[in-house]
């Protein structure tokens, strides 16, 4: 295995269990790593730290193990079980054969399950795998593997969709398509439960992994508070907060994304999910449509728009964009309206985007207080050595 060293005093984070090295701590390579390969990190004194994926870039390791050896035979079927272990702690899955409330949940995300570069997202017997990095594009069958190994009989089918997600300079073949398919299993697409709702998911044709599962108590919250109420859901992507507004109750909920075949999917999903709601879906620029919508029409608004800042270079013009837009809902919300807004942006961290909120609603004049604070669900977990992970962020706003 090749060893990397690190410079003297570089080693403080490894040691706290930080799950990458960056490439200017590092202070000499004994061999020629390919981009991929697995390495032992060492401190300047010469003592195994951690090993890990070797990649070019700000990032030269992504750590694997501080301990177990990654090259061992059951090194990731032990690491998917450990995974799985956590999502039968929380509820999201039984190993007994009864039906239950929730098909679909983030099997492996990244970091937070000591995995980073991957993510593993289960729907109903489907594993959708996005790589992030070429050491774990290039271990995607030993994955498959695991998956089978874990999951036995239950395991449908695992699809890789990593070719937006993959590094495109690396020089890797990124062509999406099945790593296995059980005898028979020709589907693209299912239908999955979610707290007892229904949503279609076709994870080759959809965004992400078909579905975006981080909002799940969120998309619950919304379903607690929408009784009664008027609903707007911005960005709506297939639908998910329209679905648990309409399902518990919501006299009007109006669905509005810039993607047609998004409203495709909201409209297939709704009709899986019928309730007594006035229902409107609008193909249409989603600030747009805010801006012209006449102040007291909603009652709840939904914001969650697309990651306005993906790289710390766009964070001044995303924090601009943020404050527009929720000032826009906060000014038009009628009173006494609730605003769940997020940020699924990773450069903006929760106290921004929270003082980003708080310049909108002074913009308006109005008094706002927050009801609660939002974040990912317990699926997409964030380890304690590596806060990065903490990703998404939500205000539950009250609007007088």
């Amino acid at each position: 295995m090749v060893k990397v060293f690190l410079k003297h005093g570089r080693d403080e984070s490894l040691r706290r269990f930080h799950p990458w090295v960056f490439s200017g701590a590092v202070a000499q390579v004994q061999g020629s790593p390919a981009e991929g390969d697995i390495v032992g990190v060492y401190s300047a004194e010469g003592q195994f730290l951690a090993s890990g994926h070797w990649q070019i870039g700000s990032i030269a390791v992504r750590i694997l193990s501080f301990d177990a050896d990654p090259t061992a035979p059951d090194f990731w079927t032990n690491s998917i079980a450990r995974a799985l272990e956590a999502r039968i702690a929380v509820g999201l899955y039984s190993e007994g054969s009864e039906q239950t409330e929730t098909t679909c949940f983030r099997l492996i995300h990244g970091e937070g399950d000591g995995l980073p570069g991957l993510i593993i997202d289960w729907y109903d017997g489907v594993c959708v795998m996005q790589a992030h990095s070429v050491g774990m594009f290039r271990a995607k069958a030993q994955i498959c593997d695991a998956l089978k190994a874990v999951f036995g009989e239950r395991l449908k089918a695992v699809y890789d969709k990593s070719s937006g997600t993959a590094p495109f300079k690396a020089g890797l073949e990124l062509i999406d398509g099945y790593l296995y398919r059980a005898p028979g299993f020709e589907a693209a697409e299912t239908v999955v439960l979610e707290n007892g709702r229904k949503f279609l998911v076709n994870w080759e044709e959809g965004q992400k992994t078909g579905f975006f599962l981080d909002q799940r108590d969120n998309r619950a919250l919304v379903g607690k508070y929408a009784a009664g109420r008027r609903v707007l859901n911005l960005f709506c992507y297939t639908g998910g907060f329209s679905i648990y507004a309409l399902t518990s109750g919501a006299a009007l909920v109006d669905s509005v994304d810039s993607s047609a075949r998004a409203m495709d999917l909201v409209a297939r999903n709704i009709a899986l999910n019928p309730g007594e709601a006035d229902v409107h879906n609008y193909c249409e620029d989603a600030i747009d449509f805010l801006h012209k919508t006449p102040e007291g029409k909603y009652d709840l608004m939904i914001v969650d728009p697309p990651a306005f800042a993906k790289h710390r270079g766009a964070l001044k013009n995303a924090l601009r964009a943020y404050q527009r837009l929720n000032a826009a809902a906060i000014a038009r919300v009628a009173p006494g309206g609730l605003v769940f807004t997020f940020s699924c942006s990773q450069v903006v961290d929760k106290i921004t985007f929270a003082n980003t909120v708080f310049s909108a609603a002074a913009q308006t004049g109005r008094s706002v207080r927050i009801l609660d604070r939002l974040c990912q669900g317990a699926d997409h977990p964030v380890s304690i050595y590596h806060p990065e992970g903490e990703y998404l962020k939500g205000l539950l706003l009250h609007v007088e």
